[in-house]
């Protein structure tokens, strides 16, 4: 059993520690709030009171943050993630994060010592509670083999995808298809319902039908009923789809579907549903529709 470091634990997070607890790992924890994190104490985690803490007193740490942005806050500085690294150690980013900023944030790492491993996840909160997350990671393939059996304490799948910086670059090209997808649903669900046909009957017949792909069956139902909070954000998508046009722009390649489903996320935000999950997508095309 390994003694393991979590910093972030959000929604994905904080299922993600609560796993490698049950798997029998030591595991200490930070989180901006910690009042958020009781229910893993109780379950037995420790607690630090900063990254650099955690990274201190661990031979793993894992990191699950929102954005670049708040990457490079639990990274930097006198309190940040890099200053608690030392030889030998492991840091490992689970975030959804600018992929410059990533092999940037590596380089730090190796002058240290470490060694760091970007691995984003596939998935959502029920593909992990049920075991069912997969992993793509990018760093050294010798780190990746270490790391390897405590991601599968996580989720089944991992898939070594090349340098730092390329697994969050997978994670990207694979996330713009979960906004577009959920658009084209609803496109389809909107167009039987105004042709006459019940929303809940054109529902069941997409989700039974050649389209449905798995992110299609566990979100499609939430167009009937949205979920009491939001697995993933209408920002947090946006973030994504963000990444994905500026990497497109860089390499030269046209993501047309992107930029659209792009806007109706902006528009979701514009009518203030920004902390809906990007599901409600559909409600904005709704709205569009003359549909309520």
């Amino acid at each position: 059993m390994a003694n393991l470091g979590f910093v972030g634990l959000g929604v994905m997070g904080s299922r993600m520690a609560k796993r490698l607890l049950d798997a029998g790992h030591s595991v200490t924890g930070y989180n901006r709030t910690r009042s958020k994190a009781q229910w893993l104490l109780d379950a037995g985690m420790k607690w630090a009171d900063s990254p650099r803490a955690v990274a201190e007193a661990t031979e793993i740490t894992f990191s699950m943050i929102a954005n670049t942005q708040a990457l490079e806050a639990v990274t930097g500085g006198a309190d940040g993630i890099l200053a608690g690294l030392s030889a030998g150690k492991i840091y490992v980013d689970m975030s959804t994060v600018s992929p410059a900023a990533v092999r940037d944030l590596a380089i730090q790492v190796e002058a240290k010592g470490a060694q760091m491993l970007d691995s984003p996840v596939s998935g959502s909160v029920t593909t992990l509670e049920e075991g069912k997350l997969s992993f793509m990671v990018g760093g050294k393939r010798d780190t990746f083999e270490k790391v390897l059996p405590i991601l599968q304490a996580i989720g089944p799948k991992a898939t070594y995808v090349g340098a730092n910086g390329l697994a969050v670059s997978m994670k990207v090209a694979t996330n713009l298809s979960l906004a577009v997808q959920m658009l084209a649903f609803s496109e389809g669900v909107l167009l039987a319902e105004k042709s006459g046909i019940a929303r809940e009957t054109a529902v069941e017949v997409l989700l039974n039908s050649v389209m449905a792909s798995p992110m299609v069956k566990y979100r499609g139902p939430f167009v009937l009923k949205m979920p009491d909070e939001a697995w993933f954000d209408v920002n947090m998508m946006q973030k994504d789809l963000l990444l994905a046009l500026e990497m497109g722009l860089q390499l030269d390649v046209p993501l047309p579907t992107t930029a659209i489903a792009n806007q109706m996320l902006t528009a979701a935000r514009g009518m203030g549903l920004a902390d809906k999950d990007f599901a409600i997508i559909f409600e904005v095309l709704a709205r569009m529709a003359g549909v309520k």
